[in-house]
């Protein structure tokens, strides 16, 4: 397949200018991708651009990632039904020195076609307010930006200047690096096509050359909802400090047989071959999740690295599988906490617990594991209790610090899938 093929393919491709899919056939090009730094770490949104560039690079093409040191400081409208909060400077130079990290999981920065990385701020610094007009802003009617669909959708709720001139500012980037890099090529999300032809028409209105674009459908979950947060409603993000590996992986184990393989098309690398094997085999036996596997896998090892993954798969296993206390007592503290994130938390005095707290008493009335004694009697003479993966035989046994997990949580269980987390302070 070509390039366009294999995007096409992967449901990569939404909208393209007319000559795209032929100037890509015939010579290798220079295309960039926009990322806005306006948080401190790029998110799982920003991965279809990320990936779009790395098809770009593999099919011999080179990558030009461009933050928009400048841009960031306004905020783009595009999918957006209020103003951002602006940015200040020093928080925006510092978002950009975490992005070359991330994003050299991906993209190789040396070699043949290396990648690399632009700020806009490095030529928007020099430009003056009424130079920019005079020499960019007239080339562009107010007419031509007005039938934007990132206009448009906000006029109701209102548009502020500073928004509206978002347009005219990411279309002199490309007008910028057609100058200075021969860049022909932008791609982003299909959001973004107003921008990016803004783009190609300025390309052509002030250096009258032929400029090039590809944009890629908005990824959603089955349920339409936005892509990329937690079942809590967190974004994941790119950095480890922000979302665990855990976490990370998580999100991509969990994810709908439908959804899987949509995301294993977009977000790996792997050949049409091997994801059609996977898919056969989830569909012939779903229950084994191979698809959500390959898929977990394949985007945790790149984002994170294998051991980070295999630590995942680790503590999933110990938590929700057939784990045991001592393969329990081996979890790092940082993958117990992300794995029972969001599980009910009790604290207790250490003091108590060195002293030994009856099972009973810990339970229900420490804490409320149980709404009384008599249920936890119950459910323990049902053998469906566990501290710590060790099912509790003896309803008046005591816990003690003998059963501290990192000398300072215990974990209880009822049933297969309820937990809870006692903290010792």
């Amino acid at each position: 397949m070509t390039l366009v093929e294999e995007l096409r393919w992967r449901g990569m491709v939404h909208d393209t200018t007319p000559a795209a899919e032929s100037t890509l056939s015939e010579k290798k090009i220079k295309v960039y991708a926009g990322f806005d730094p306006t948080a401190v770490s790029l998110q799982l949104g920003n991965l279809v651009p990320i990936m779009l560039l790395l098809h770009f690079q593999r099919a011999g093409h080179t990558p030009v990632a461009l933050v928009g040191g400048a841009t960031g400081m306004i905020g783009d409208p595009s999918g957006k039904s209020e103003e951002r909060v602006l940015q200040s400077l020093d928080s925006i130079e510092y978002n950009v020195s975490r992005f070359k990290l991330q994003l050299e999981k991906f993209l190789r920065f040396d070699g043949d076609n290396a990648a690399s990385l632009v700020n806009n701020f490095d030529w928007f610094k020099n430009v003056g307010f009424l130079e920019f007009l005079r020499d960019v802003g007239k080339h562009l009617t107010v007419n031509y930006m007005m039938a934007k669909d990132s206009v448009k959708q906000r006029l109701e709720s209102g548009l502020s200047f500073t928004e509206f001139s978002y347009q005219l500012l990411q279309a002199y980037d490309y007008l910028h690096l057609y100058k200075t890099q021969g860049c022909t090529f932008q791609v982003g999300g299909s959001d973004q096509w107003g921008n990016i032809t803004a783009g190609t028409e300025l390309v052509r209105r002030m250096a009258n050359g032929e400029a090039h674009a590809l944009t890629c459908p908005l990824v959603t979950k089955a349920d339409g909802s936005k892509f990329g947060k937690s079942a809590a409603g967190e974004k994941i993000w790119l950095d480890p400090a922000l979302t665990s590996p855990y976490k990370f992986y998580q999100f991509w184990i969990n994810t709908a047989d439908d959804e899987a393989l949509r995301y294993i098309k977009i977000f790996s690398m792997l050949p049409q071959e091997e994801i059609d094997t996977l898919a056969q085999k989830t569909l012939d036996a779903p229950e084994k999740r191979e698809l959500q596997f390959a898929l977990a896998r394949d985007i945790t090892t790149r984002v994170h690295s294998e051991e980070a993954f295999k630590s995942a798969v680790e503590a999933s296993d110990i938590l929700f599988g057939s784990g045991t206390f001592e393969k329990l007592a081996t979890l790092s503290e940082e993958n117990l906490l992300a794995a029972l994130e969001g599980v009910p938390r009790f604290s207790i005095a250490r003091s108590e617990i060195e002293a030994g707290v009856p099972f009973l008493s810990l339970c229900a009335e420490k804490t409320t594991i149980f709404p009384s004694k008599g249920e936890a009697r119950r459910m323990v003479s049902n053998g469906g209790v566990f501290v710590n993966k060790q099912r509790v035989g003896d309803v008046e046994s005591s816990i003690g610090k003998d059963y501290l997990l990192q000398n300072r949580y215990i974990l209880v269980q009822k049933g297969k899938k309820n937990y809870t987390l006692i903290i010792v302070e």
